[in-house]
């Protein structure tokens, strides 16, 4: 009879094998009971105090989840740069594709807190527009509220070029954070929720040696996520919405 570690490999191979198949979907029959079987057989029992089992640098594995993506036919995925970070680094309407997505969790000097930064490396897909590779860092904050369940607020972004031998070109497309881009009324309606809502204050400028631009929220929503399975490979989570995502740890 098979051990539980070993139940645990077979798991993680039918859970690897599925989302190559799938190009990383959760939502699909395979992928989503490939994922069911291998969280049936978590061996963490409290993941959210786990402490260094949790903290690492995650890469997710699985498909972003960022609203209005579309697939290209080598499984990357192409969004606006405004679906990338609440419409607030312009232009909104820049295409972009996402090269991997980084998540690192580490403990910060408050007990019990660690950031949940998501980290977005993407490249520039504008036919009219020099090819530039960029990171947008969404700032998080988690922390438990139960034995599987984080609390979690995000407090602003950054965006950045990843290559500074690029700095003339990367200043010529997002030099110009406070011109807004042309959008639907409906969008301009959404932002100014936003805005209200959560206290946005937009990017006022460049850095001019770094390229660097970024916006603070003052009054983020806090969210809940839950931690289906962890180990010393791979994390699986749910949010709020239902979205499922896998990361393996780096």
């Amino acid at each position: 009879m098979a051990s539980e570690k070993e139940k645990r490999e077979a798991a993680k191979a039918a859970l690897r094998e599925a989302l190559a198949v799938h190009d990383g979907d959760t939502k699909q029959e395979v992928v989503a009971d490939a994922i069911e079987k291998l969280c049936s057989l978590n061996p963490t029992a409290a993941p959210t105090h786990s402490g260094s089992l949790l903290e690492s640098e995650w890469l997710l594995i699985s498909a972003p989840d960022f609203p209005q993506g579309e697939k290209r036919q080598d499984g990357k995925f192409v969004y606006t740069l405004g679906r990338l970070a609440f419409n607030m680094f312009q232009p909104v309407n820049l295409k972009i594709v996402i090269d991997r997505v980084l998540q690192p969790v580490l403990p910060l000097e408050e007990e019990e807190k660690l950031t949940h930064d998501i980290v977005v490396e993407f490249t520039t897909v504008d036919e009219h527009l020099p090819q530039l590779k960029g990171i947008v860092r969404n700032l998080g904050v988690c922390q438990p509220i139960s034995d599987r369940v984080l609390q979690v607020k995000f407090t602003g972004g950054i965006l950045v070029p990843q290559d500074l031998n690029q700095i003339e070109e990367w200043k010529t497309v997002f030099g110009k954070q406070d011109r807004p881009s042309k959008v639907s009324w409906q969008e301009k309606l959404k932002f100014g929720l936003f805005r209200l809502l959560f206290g946005l204050v937009p990017p006022q400028s460049m850095n001019p040696k770094t390229g660097e631009v970024s916006f603070t929220m003052q009054r983020s929503p806090k969210g809940k996520l839950a931690i289906l399975y962890l180990d010393e490979e791979l994390r699986i989570t749910r949010g709020e919405k239902g979205t499922v995502l896998i990361c393996e740890r780096q």
